[in-house]
């Protein structure tokens, strides 16, 4: 399995970007997938989920409203829209595949990073 993430680069505050995650390698019926952020000298953190079937979607509390998850399951293809960047948005942004809810128990596949700056 790999998972391939796309769309990093850099903004400027309030500004807006989209990020793009494609799974190769199995089907996801059951799974759900998840974007994770690593800001500098932060420790990992959920941003947003979308189950692969339902379509059903978690975000983590201080990011609702702003960014948006969706998924194109023809392509196999997980998004994340992310409008009115700050410069607290700054990380390394993960795709990630697990089975609970906010992969709680654990990441089944993990993908490479894509780095994200937010200028003020």
């Amino acid at each position: 399995v790999q998972l391939q993430a796309s769309g990093g680069g850099s903004a400027q505050a309030g500004n807006s970007l989209r990020l793009s995650c494609t799974a190769s390698g199995r089907t996801f019926g059951w799974y759900t997938m998840n974007w994770f952020r690593q800001g500098p000298g932060k420790e990992r953190e959920f941003v947003a989920a979308i189950s692969w079937s339902a379509g059903t979607t978690d975000y983590a509390d201080s990011l609702k409203g702003r960014f948006i998850i969706s998924r194109d399951n023809a392509k196999n293809t997980m998004f994340l829209q992310m409008n009115s960047l700050k410069p607290e948005d700054t990380a390394v942004y993960y795709c990630a595949v697990c089975v609970s809810p906010r992969c709680d128990y654990g990441v089944n596949y993990w993908g490479k990073g894509t780095l994200v700056t937010v200028s003020s």
